[in-house]
């Protein structure tokens, strides 16, 4: 049974398509409508708007990667001058545990909390956009 599930797991692996840019904006445009059914929520204090609007944010957030490209870009030295797949992969982590902060103080009533969660995702958004997409 254990080499069974090794197999599918490594042919899974195998077979799965590479991450692309366009993946990617795919992504990202699921994360602003999330982040805008976050905001929607909070202006109807209603908390199922806002736990689907976190939800869908986490999935999307869980998925992005960085695109192929700059995993295996061949140059060291733009490889070690970007650091765009480390800092990708760090401001993912941080977008999801403040998600998961907005539903739990939301829910509790702790509506401050939960719009300084929200407004530190959107600092990590642009601090994204203006260190990866150069605005």
């Amino acid at each position: 049974m254990k080499k069974v599930t090794l197999f599918l797991l490594l042919s899974t692996a195998l077979f799965a398509e590479a991450y692309t840019k366009a993946d990617r904006i795919k992504d990202m445009q699921i994360m602003a409508e999330a982040m805008s059914q976050i905001e929607t929520g909070f202006y109807y204090n209603n908390n199922d708007i806002v736990q689907d609007g976190a939800i869908k944010l986490s999935d999307a957030i869980r998925r992005v990667q960085p695109p192929l490209e700059e995993i295996e870009e061949k140059d060291p030295m733009t490889r070690y001058m970007n650091q765009k797949v480390k800092f990708s992969n760090k401001i993912t982590k941080k977008i999801d545990q403040k998600a998961k902060i907005i539903l739990e103080r939301f829910k509790a009533g702790d509506m401050p909390q939960a719009v300084q969660a929200y407004t530190k995702i959107m600092k990590q958004c642009m601090e994204c956009h203006s260190q990866l997409r150069n605005w």
